[in-house]
Order: C-alpha cells, then sequence, then structure tokens
C-alpha cells in the first residue's frame, strides 16, 4: 500500500482494513483525507489522524511524523488471534476453509516494530492493538505466491473483536517487561516469564530499548543482560 501522492484504491483495500477505517474515523470524521503530500486513512471529527497498518510501520514514519504535526495520531494494528482460511476456485465456489496453526498476541506489534522502533517516541503517537479474529479468503488462480502454490489472497475480513490494548506513551511499554525494577534478565529469561518464543522476545527487547524501556548493561554467557529502564 503506497502512503504517498494517492489514496488507497477501493479495489485493493481489504475488508477488514476498509471496515477498521471507517470504524476509527467514526461519525463526522472524514476518510481518505489528503495532509501535505500524503493521505490519511481517516481524520475523527476531534482532529486525531487514523491509520490503519496490519503489516510493518516502516512505511510510516514519514507520514506519521508529518500527520503529527496538524494533530494527534492514532495508528490501529489488527493481530489475528485466530486465523480462519477459506480457499475458493476462480468461479467462487468454496473448496475448503481450516484454521491457521499460526495465534498472534500483544507481543506481535514487535513484529510491526522491529523496523520503526522510535516510532512510539513521535509526540502525540499512540498505538492501538486490535486482538481479533479474522478470516482471509483466498482464490486458486495460480498467480499467488509459490509458498501458497499458487494461491492468491483476495481478501481479508474482521469476524470477531477480543480486545484492544492502547500504547499512548513509552511507560505504557512496561507491560511486556514482567520484571521487578533492578532486577536483570535475558532474552531468555523473558521468553520463558511471558511464555513466548525467545525469537519474539528477542525482537521485543531491541524495540524496548530503543524506548528506553529496558537497558542493556551487560552480557551474561553469551546473551545481553537488560533491567528496566523506567
Amino acid at each position: 500500500m503506497s502512503t504517498r501522492r494517492k489514496p488507497i484504491g477501493t479495489r485493493n483495500e481489504s475488508s477488514l482494513h476498509r471496515t477498521l477505517k471507517y470504524k476509527y474515523t467514526g461519525p463526522g470524521g472524514k476518510t481518505e483525507k489528503k495532509v501535505g503530500e500524503y493521505f490519511a486513512d481517516g481524520v475523527r471529527k476531534d482532529g486525531e489522524y487514523i491509520e490503519v497498518q496490519t503489516g510493518s510501520f516502516a512505511p510510516l514514519k514519514k507520514k506519521v511524523k508529518e500527520f503529527a504535526v496538524y494533530g494527534k495520531v492514532r495508528i490501529i494494528h489488527p493481530v489475528a488471534v485466530t486465523k480462519r482460511i477459506e480457499v475458493y476456485d476462480p468461479g467462487g465456489n468454496l473448496l475448503y476453509k481450516r484454521k491457521s496453526p499460526v495465534h498472534g498476541s500483544e507481543w506481535s506489534l514487535f513484529d510491526a516494530l522491529l523496523h520503526a522502533p522510535e516510532l512510539p517516541l513521535q509526540k502525540g503517537v499512540s498505538i492501538e492493538i486490535l486482538l481479533a479474529d479474522i478470516t482471509e479468503k483466498r482464490v486458486r488462480d495460480g498467480k499467488g505466491s509459490w509458498r501458497r502454490k499458487g494461491v492468491s489472497i483476495k481478501d481479508r475480513e474482521l469476524s470477531a473483536w477480543h480486545e484492544s490494548i492502547v500504547l499512548k506513551k513509552p511507560a505504557d511499554y512496561l507491560r511486556f517487561v514482567p520484571f521487578k525494577k533492578n532486577e536483570e534478565f535475558t532474552a531468555s529469561m523473558l521468553a520463558k516469564r511471558a511464555e513466548i518464543d525467545k525469537w519474539t522476545a528477542q525482537k521485543a527487547l531491541y524495540v524496548l530499548n530503543k524506548l528506553k524501556v529496558v537497558k542493556k548493561i551487560g552480557k551474561k554467557s553469551r546473551e545481553y543482560l537488560y533491567i528496566r529502564g523506567k
């Protein structure tokens, strides 16, 4: 999805993106609002800018910085707690449906923040994690990725809404640091305490260190050692 020059085309916009765009923009707001050389997904009646982003936040860095000059910015990041996959033939007939073995959580945020770790430091910028069930519709048309054996993703829909987690300032990210003040820990220890995999813990600590929520103080064996930074 391009962030410059033109708004997202409705033909390329998923049902998930469209649903969240209108929901968060709310009554009296405007969608696909041009601001400088960018388009905002929405501008609420109170002037808050809305951006719905399902993938990496890297493309938002310059865009959000420009919006923040004019007002507050809220990034909506939907995460599939449960993803159901429906596969159709080119004629629109359902071939089969299944549940994906992958389950997202609030920790999935760090996949999106990995290449834009300092975005939450931008004044007036908040991030809302939307934990939801999402249905992904695919078509066996031979045009998709080789990983999916030519099956194309045609749409994503919001199936159920579980919880929203709003992060307005760096201190709010302490929810991801389940350790006491001055308690030393490593990525392995965070993974065990939070019940996540080590790679997710490493990504989280990279971002949290950039936000100064944790502080790197040395090494223990082959791992970096951290303490809470605030």
